[in-house]
């Protein structure tokens, strides 16, 4: 499971009633890369993998997840800062053991 801060719902709420395609989520996933080792990968997303993703409803947000990047995020808490500095999508991840000195990337716990 995934979780989101009010702000953050909010702000997913915002973004999707902005979209011009019907039935979009949020997808949260994680890529290799950064020099930590992996990446949040995060976008609106209107295609849903029947086998590969997973759905979750967080108080009326759709959010949606590969299965491999479950194994990353499961617990997570996503939040949201409209900070000019620094603002935008923030991970608290319960499975992170480390993460670069620029806050990109992150490493898991064995």
């Amino acid at each position: 499971m995934i979780k989101l801060t009010d702000i953050a719902k909010n702000e997913v709420k915002r973004l999707i009633a902005q979209s011009p395609r019907p039935g979009v989520f949020l997808r949260v996933g994680v890529r290799a890369g950064g020099c930590s080792g992996m990446s949040y990968d995060v976008k609106f997303d209107d295609q849903f993998k029947e086998g590969v993703d997973r759905s979750f409803d967080v108080d009326g947000v759709r959010v949606v997840s590969d299965v491999k990047s479950l194994l990353y995020v499961t617990g997570m808490t996503v939040d949201f800062s409209a900070d000019l500095v620094g603002g935008g999508f923030k991970f608290i991840n319960p499975n992170v053991a480390g993460s670069c000195g620029c806050g990109t990337s992150f490493s898991v716990k064995e």
